[in-house]
């Protein structure tokens, strides 16, 4: 089959990636970046299994960076970390907002820390919804229950009273790295890989 300079070119760099991913892989972490979609639940739930099914007893480091995207997906990946058997270690970078900042709340809060310039965001669920009045009013109420569920999480994980959480996430809602620690999303700050610990 005949490849064109360009095609090869794609062919030879999806190929490096690859390489580069099956390497980290193999050290045990994770990297999630970009968009939280279908795809990079699907990818990232099928590395966390195979993690697990090469240890249930070493730690998966998951390092997140993140503007967040599909609350569903987002979801998939946290019922996911938390389902299998091996330590979740995460560490949250550059910006962890929205479905990213849930997906982080998915390890325990002592194995949850910040890089030293990492932003964070929460807030209630968006809807872009179009259509019919009765879809429409069976669309908002599943946002207020999915609202109540994110809140909740939160609540329960940074020993926030839910009527706090729901006041700070009503409109967009950022922290930095050190604000993070002090609302109870990660347990602190870290510089060196040495500092991040298990328990």
């Amino acid at each position: 089959m005949y490849l064109s300079e360009e095609e090869k070119k794609d062919k030879s760099k999806k190929e490096k990636n690859n390489s580069t991913s099956k390497k980290f892989l193999q050290t045990r972490q994770l990297l999630i970046s970009g968009e939280i979609n279908e795809q990079l639940a699907h990818e990232v739930v099928g590395k966390i299994l195979l993690l697990e099914s090469l240890s249930a007893t070493k730690p998966i480091t998951v390092y997140i960076d993140s503007p967040g995207g599909n609350v569903y997906s987002g979801f998939a990946i946290f019922d996911m970390l938390r389902f299998v058997k091996p330590p979740v270690k995460i560490v949250g970078m550059g910006l962890v907002a929205s479905a990213a900042s849930l997906i982080l709340l998915a390890a325990k809060k002592q194995n949850r820390f910040a890089l030293p310039n990492s932003q964070y965001l929460i807030h209630q669920p968006l809807s872009e919804m179009k259509g019919v009045a009765t879809d429409l009013e069976i669309h908002a109420k599943e946002i207020e229950r999915i609202k109540l569920r994110i809140n909740s999480l939160i609540a329960d994980e940074t020993e926030k009273k839910i009527e706090e959480v729901f006041k700070d996430t009503e409109r967009d809602y950022w922290l930095n790295a050190e604000e993070a620690v002090n609302y109870g999303l990660v347990s602190k700050v870290i510089s060196t890989r040495k500092e991040i610990t298990t328990k």
